[in-house]
């Protein structure tokens, strides 16, 4: 797409998003954020992988969160281990300990999806190896985050994938219980009007192009700021 092609209602720039939080809003929400060290392990959509959209950043998510809580604590340090194709098992395996050796104080955690789509796939299984995950970060002392996936699955583009949605039910139910086992912030993304976008899915219909990364990076911020209301 040039320049001087007109965007769809749909597709406006970052700065004309409605569902886009402004920088100034980010940063007073997330006025007095108690956290030093952010880490966020997982699969790719930890990466913030995503295909570009025009008129927005090139940057997934959660580089967005880190810079965003640098916009108030400028030494947060920030470290991502999130993996192509990484499943839950793997996390244990290849994150998990370079994460805690991080010693982080706030830790986003998104893995479940590659497992229910390997062959062998168990959802009880994942509970249990997300239980391992988080249970080592809240020994650690780390505030946990975690976020469900959107229902993209009424788009007609995202027909061919259709019958990932049961799959994806499941794997939300799962993230629910443990964000509420381990008392994680949960970003809740399964109705959120984002879902409708025509522009929102990158040509793989399995990742958030930069515009829903974008979003998506000011829900989480949103969460974060609840629990700094609490404290």
């Amino acid at each position: 797409m040039s320049s001087s092609t007109p965007l769809s209602v749909d597709f406006p720039t970052e700065a004309d998003d409605p569902l886009v939080l402004p920088p100034e809003q980010l940063t007073a929400l997330l006025a007095g954020a108690p956290w030093h060290r952010f880490a966020v392990l997982g699969d790719s959509i930890a990466a913030g992988t995503g295909d570009p959209s025009p008129g927005y950043a090139p940057t997934g998510w959660a580089d967005r969160v880190a810079a965003n809580l640098r916009s108030v604590n400028p030494a947060l340090a920030y470290r991502n281990t999130g993996r192509i194709g990484a499943t839950s098992a793997q996390v244990i395996d290849r994150q998990l300990a370079e994460i805690l050796e991080f010693e982080p104080d706030l830790v986003h955690v998104s893995c479940g999806g590659n497992d229910l789509f390997t062959a062998g796939g168990d959802v009880d299984r994942l509970h249990a190896n997300l239980s391992t995950i988080l249970t080592a970060l809240t020994a650690a002392g780390a505030q946990l985050s975690i976020f469900t996936m959107a229902d993209v699955w009424s788009v007609e583009r995202m027909a061919p994938m259709r019958a990932m949605r049961p799959r994806m039910i499941e794997l939300n139910e799962v993230l629910r219980a443990v964000a509420t086992e381990f008392d994680a912030a949960l970003t809740e993304l399964w109705d959120h009007p984002l879902q409708s976008r025509r522009e929102l899915m990158s040509a793989d219909l399995i990742h958030f192009t930069t515009s829903g990364q974008a979003v998506l990076a000011g829900e989480v911020v949103r969460t974060l700021a609840e629990l700094i209301d609490r404290s």
